[in-house]
């Protein structure tokens, strides 16, 4: 995807955070963005494509980016950014939550990129998943966030495989702790933490190269490998280790932190 040329871009999730911030920087660089999100109100740009779209509907998504692609011409580049995750850190259970997680997380990418292939030329095009590091390795109290980023990494790398003849791209990309409205109300540590806009720039680049897996940042990418290669009896008993120290003691006053890279 050189410079020179201008592509069409859609960005679900693209309303606040990371999505944001690379459709504006896609904007920029001269090309076209549409971004869609449950809440328009979140958003007061009249200079990018808008949609209110819940990605869980293979209809909504399916009309918004015909509706994009009617206006501007076929799709270029999809990029599925659209997540939620919540990661309670007290052991309770919560099925409700983890079923719209992996609802969200996982079918929203897959009607996202059905979606993109309906409206790609007969060239082809570039599909993006936004997955997460936590999709390396099963984090304490976000079972269904590393679970939903896990699927959406491996839909990436065998999509890639599948779709590479059809002139189709896949890049997967695994963000860190990213500065957004919602890690802003995490009451945990994040380490490395990065800004949005200096995300959209490294995950543009990562893009722009056409890489199947980008992990980002480099710190964050040596730990959670290093926690994805080690024996699951070692990695179980150093997060174990960490938990008990890091656990508020009975009765103390915790929130319940949320975990996001959309």
């Amino acid at each position: 995807m050189p410079h020179k040329d201008r592509v069409n871009v859609f960005i679900t999730g693209g309303t606040t955070g990371i999505g944001y911030s690379l459709a504006k920087l896609y904007q920029s660089k001269g090309h076209t963005v549409g971004v869609c999100g449950r809440d328009l109100s979140k958003i007061n740009d009249d200079s990018l494509d808008c949609y209110a779209v819940d990605v869980t509907s293979e209809e909504q998504i399916k009309e918004a980016v015909k509706k994009f692609c009617e206006k501007n011409g076929p799709l270029n580049v999809m990029i599925a950014n659209a997540g939620i995750a919540m990661g309670p850190k007290d052991g309770k259970v919560n099925f409700t939550l983890a079923r719209d997680v992996i609802k969200i997380n996982v079918l929203g990418v897959i009607n996202t990129f059905d979606a993109a292939m309906e409206n790609f030329p007969e060239s082809g095009g570039h599909l993006v998943g936004v997955a997460s590091v936590a999709a390396l390795v099963g984090l304490p109290g976000a079972g269904p966030y590393s679970a939903s980023k896990a699927a959406v990494l491996r839909l990436c790398e065998s999509y890639g495989l599948d779709w590479k003849r059809r002139g189709v791209d896949v890049t997967a990309i695994c963000p860190g702790f990213i500065d957004t409205p919602l890690t802003q109300k995490n009451d945990h540590k994040m380490p490395f933490l990065m800004s949005s806009e200096k995300a959209a720039g490294k995950m543009y680049a990562a893009i722009e190269k056409r890489m199947p897996l980008f992990v980002f940042p480099w710190q964050m990418n040596i730990l959670m490998r290093f926690a994805e290669k080690v024996p699951r009896w070692f990695y179980r008993l150093i997060v174990m280790k960490g938990m008990g120290l890091a656990m508020p003691k009975a009765g103390s006053d915790s929130k319940t932190p949320e975990i996001t890279n959309s």
